[in-house]
Formats: C-alpha cells, structure tokens, sequence
C-alpha cells in the first residue's frame, strides 16, 4: 500500500490497522506483548518474595522466643509444659513450624495468594491484615499525592529548563532544582521542623491526629500533620523531576525530526508539546509508575522523623522487633503494587507511543 500525502496521513493509518486486525496480526502480536508482561510481572512478585521471606529469617533472633521472654517476665516463671504448648502455638501462628520449606509453600498459599499474613508480634494478637489496613490510607494519601503533583511540577519545569535552555528563568530553576536535590533528605525534613514547628510553632512537631472529637477535627489534625511531611517530600521530589525531564527533553530537542519541525516553521509551542515532550514523558511514566508502588511501602525516614502513621514506621518497627508477619505483610504488598504499576504501564504504552503501537 503506497504511502499518501500528509493530507491524507489519518486515513492511510486507519487503512493500515483496519488491514492488521481483518489480517489477524494485530491480535496476535497484542497477546504476545501482554503475554510478555504478564510472565514478567508474576517472575518479578515471585522473586520478590522469595528474598524478602528468607531475609528475615536470617536474623539472629527468634521472634517466639523474644515474645515468650517478654511474657516471662511480665508474669513470673511458667509451668514447662504450657510453656512448650503456648511455644508450639506461636510458631503455627507466625509460620515457623516445620521445615524450611513447607513454611515458605504456607507462607506462598496463604501470605501470597490470600494476603493471610497471621498475627502481628508486636501487637499479638491483632492479625498484620487489620493493622496495614489501619496505616495504609495515611501513607497512600500523603505519597501518592506528593509524588503526583512533585511529578507533574518537576516535568513542567524540567522541559521548559530543557527546551528553552538559554532562557535566564530556566537557568535559575535548574539551579535551584540542582541545589536541592542533593541535600540529604534528612536534613531537609530537621530544617523544616525546627524552623516551623520549634521556632515559628505552626506545625506540631511529631504528627498528632485527633481521633475523638468528630469528622471536622479529625481532618483538621491530619492536615496539619501532613503538611510538613508533604512539604519535605515534595521538595525532593521535585528536584529529581527536574533534572531527570530537562536531561531528556534538552536530548529531544537536539534530535532531526525537532530540527525538521523547525525548518517546517511550527511554534516554538507546538514544537515543544508535540515533539519534545511527546518523546521525553514516555521515561518518566515508567518512573512515575514504579514511584507509585513504592507508595505503599511507605517514606520510612519522613514518618520516623516527623511521626508520621504509616506503613514505613510498620516496617522500622517490626524490623527491630522481628516481626516476621509484619514484615512479611508490607513488602508483599509493595512488591506486588510496584510490579502491578509497572505492568499497567508497560499497557499503556502502546497507546503514547506508536513505534511500540505499530511494530
């Protein structure tokens, strides 16, 4: 089929795909790049958690044995024999009873496939489920929304840094972006607290929510807890954002079909929409995709230092404490959000880019 003129580029591209699905090869072609992805997407969980179930338990410690110690020494000495029972119990329980192997088939069965984990050790014996079900919605509401609008700031700025490299504005915000992204986050967040919460006082200093009290306070305290936490994650974000898009796009815009766009004498706007961003988002979805399932790990050092509830102090917490449920519990599920984000990526990029749409 002989290619037409520009005039007539949409409907030689509608010809050529109404040709490939009544031919049969789109389908085929399609179920074998979704049949890729999900192959990819079921090895990466299952390798995933392979590692993290045998990591734990090359620990020194024995989660039962510290739990029955504590009891011991809460309520005196116990009878050996309901020790030993109470000992054979809790090992049922936390997955430890029998060998190696048949601890990781139950852990796969019920841990994996059901999202079973057992009780938690240090809040025994409240089910791991319950708890990650109680601290999930803080953590994916302050990540998720700040690497949204941290994403969608940085690659707005990073392009027009990129694209319009000689403007002065654009050097001033890669600078500023070049001067914050490597300050240790730590230090950023201690800033931030010390002058807006111990000098200035608008900020509590460690997250305080009010449960009791009614709906209107309970958002109230949230809010103003977030706000710090936000503000710091935001900051860093935005600053990897920015440099990541203005490499990219700064790369696009050197390419020869911007030149030719320019030589056909389109805007700089539509050059720059069209062409350059069109070409450098693809990258930074996949970023943005793998960001949004590290969401529901949590930003461990931010809710360490600020207080924060949130699955990130769930993991710091059952790792001191070998909590082998608990740690289990949070990255299953954050291996299993970052693989699942990826794959959806990974679907809809044929959709943004059509040299993935039509090869």
């Amino acid at each position: 089929m002989a290619r037409p003129s520009e005039g007539g580029a949409a409907a030689w591209h509608t010809a050529i795909i109404q040709k490939m699905i009544l031919g049969g090869v789109w389908p085929v072609k399609f179920w074998k790049y979704l049949g890729l992805r999900l192959l990819t997407w079921a090895l990466t969980i299952f390798i995933g958690v392979t590692f993290i179930f045998f990591i734990p338990r090359m620990f020194p410690s024995d989660p039962v044995e510290n739990m029955i110690g504590q009891m011991q020494a809460r309520s005196g000495q116990m009878d050996p024999v309901a020790m030993e029972e109470l000992r054979k119990s809790l090992r049922i329980q936390f997955g430890l009873e029998g060998s190696l192997w048949e601890q990781y088939t139950s852990f796969l069965w019920n841990g994996l496939l059901h999202f079973d984990f057992g009780p938690s050790l240090m809040s025994y014996p409240e089910p791991v489920n319950d708890i990650i079900a109680r601290n999930l919605p803080f953590t994916i509401g302050l990540s998720m929304m700040t690497t949204i609008v941290a994403w969608i700031i940085g690659n707005i700025i990073g392009l027009l840094a990129g694209f319009r490299k000689k403007k002065r504005s654009s050097k001033i915000l890669e600078g500023i972006a070049i001067c914050i992204y490597p300050i240790p986050y730590f230090i950023i967040a201690l800033v931030l607290q010390i002058v807006f919460s111990y000098v200035l006082g608008w900020f509590p200093l460690q997250a305080t929510i009010l449960y009791n009290g009614g709906t209107a306070t309970f958002i109230t305290s949230l809010l103003r807890a977030s706000v710090l936490p936000a503000i710091s994650i935001l900051l860093l974000g935005t600053g990897w954002w920015i440099i990541s898009m203005k490499s990219l796009s700064s790369t696009t815009a050197e390419e020869d079909f911007v030149l030719y766009a320019r030589y056909r004498g389109l805007s700089e706007g539509k050059i720059g929409v069209s062409y350059v961003f069109r070409n450098s988002i693809l990258t930074q979805i996949t970023a943005l995709a793998m960001s949004l399932g590290g969401v529901f790990n949590g930003s461990i050092m931010t809710e360490i230092i600020f207080g924060y509830p949130g699955v990130g102090e769930l993991i710091q917490k059952a790792i001191t404490q070998s909590d082998y449920n608990m740690i289990l519990g949070c990255i299953t599920i954050s291996i299993v959000a970052i693989a699942t984000c990826t794959l959806i990526a990974d679907l809809i990029y044929p959709f943004i880019d059509p040299r993935i749409r039509y090869s």
